[in-house]
């Protein structure tokens, strides 16, 4: 993974706020094919998110995928599209807001995203417009990964040599097993499971990326079992009582194993009421709320299951919120 630290310098003006950028993954203007396109282009010509050599991904992509999957996945983002806008990006502002009245006047919190907007390179403007000498950056990814919190540190160098200002800035590593976050994600699943007292089976679910890259020592798949295995603290959950799934599996390549979509339908026989969670995403977005929420539960039903309950994500719970304000604080010396 990158250095996490880009720089560091002296605060020279005690007066001035201390900035905090929380960047997530992104989302579509609107749920049309013409903003998918757009989202999707960006996304997708991202090195580290497809690693493939460029003369055999673009000609792909821009020639098949670009052409073909904006209509579909403009449909998909249609279901979950809100008066707000964007799940992900109305949660996103929600949060740094609350985490702005949780850490009070001396700090400017805001928000971005690596795909789409509003851009890091707004966010930083906006701090380093607010007078913020120091600027703590908080990925809202907790278990590292180069096709996140590695393409989010790339992005902001990229950012700062535009600014030519890449002082002051810190940026917050994995947090796979910080106590706030366990805490808030613990909270949520408690409350769910006493809302549906009988479902007899847990299951984790994180985002899946190629095999080959934890091959290559990416550290996610450690960090996301990690997780897993302190949410079953938590929840005094002992092995049998819960499984740990990838989803999102994109391509023809072997990603992390087990498939979500192929071993959640085969519980259907063992447990036929699951409670499903996303420790991998801080806020609901398309991948958690139609993914797993709509097709997954489908696909359970389907193959016999009688029901499967999306537990919500931390989002901007109190305990997450106080848990981001402890991360950033102890960023700083």
């Amino acid at each position: 993974m990158p250095d996490p630290a880009l720089s560091t310098t002296p605060l020279n003006q005690a007066a001035r706020p201390t900035g905090v950028l929380l960047i997530n993954l992104g989302s579509p203007d609107a749920p049309t094919p013409e903003a998918v396109r757009r989202y999707l282009k960006q996304f997708l010509s991202d090195p580290a998110v497809v690693d493939w050599p460029r003369w055999l991904w673009l000609p792909i992509l821009h020639g098949i995928i670009l052409r073909t999957r904006p209509a579909r996945s403009a449909a998909l983002y249609e279901r979950v599209w809100t008066d707000n806008g964007s799940p992900l990006i109305d949660i996103s502002q929600r949060q740094a807001q609350a985490l702005q009245r949780t850490l009070g006047e001396s700090w400017r919190v805001e928000c971005a995203m690596r795909y789409g907007n509003p851009s890091v390179a707004h966010g930083l403007n906006t701090l380093r417009d607010a007078g913020c000498d120091k600027i703590v950056v908080l990925p809202m990814f907790p278990q590292e990964c180069q096709a996140t919190t590695g393409s989010v540190i790339t992005e902001l160098e990229a950012v700062c040599e535009t600014m030519q200002d890449g002082s002051g800035i810190t940026v917050i590593p994995g947090y796979a097993t910080d106590a706030g976050y366990v805490k808030a994600f613990a909270a949520t699943i408690r409350e769910t499971r006493e809302a549906h007292p009988d479902i007899d089976h847990m299951v984790f679910s994180f985002h899946g990326i190629p095999a080959r890259l934890v091959t290559a020592g990416d550290p996610y798949q450690e960090q996301c079992e990690a997780t897993a295995h302190a949410l079953a603290q938590q929840l005094e959950l002992v092995d049998d009582q819960w499984t740990l799934v990838y989803q999102s599996r994109f391509g023809p390549e072997a990603w992390l194993r087990p498939y979500a979509i192929e071993a959640v339908p085969s519980m259907a026989t063992t447990h036929r009421k699951l409670l499903v969670c996303c420790p991998g995403f801080t806020a609901d977005c398309l991948e958690t709320i139609d993914e797993i929420g709509v097709e997954l539960r489908h696909s359970f039903l389907k193959a016999g299951g009688e029901a499967l309950v999306l537990a919500p994500c931390i989002n901007d719970r109190r305990e997450w919120i106080e848990g981001m304000a402890n991360m950033v604080r102890q960023a700083l010396p």
